[in-house]
């Protein structure tokens, strides 16, 4: 892996046991490693609850300091959700 991508052994390593402490990979011995059946649902609980999180935060904040009203940022919301629902 850390040839396909040319970054360090150890930095690969390190991402693939970060990954494991995570869940999202598991170890079996002599074998290698392998992705778990719950890895799809650990990722989107992490990206929900970190990215999606800080990113709400960022616009709101933006929000506040132009002066958008909550009924106004819910609204442009809603419009953004229903154009990308009907793409």
């Amino acid at each position: 892996m850390a040839d396909m991508y040319t970054i360090n052994p150890a930095t690969a390593a390190k991402g693939l046991n970060l990954l494991a402490d995570e869940g999202i990979l598991y170890k079996k011995r002599g074998l290698g490693m392998f992705v778990s059946s719950e890895a799809k649902e650990k990722i989107l609980f992490k990206r929900k609850n970190q990215t999606l999180k800080r990113l709400v935060e960022e616009v709101v904040l933006e929000a506040n300091r132009l002066q958008v009203s909550n009924e106004e940022l819910l609204s442009m919301i809603k419009a953004l959700q229903t154009k990308e629902g009907n793409q």
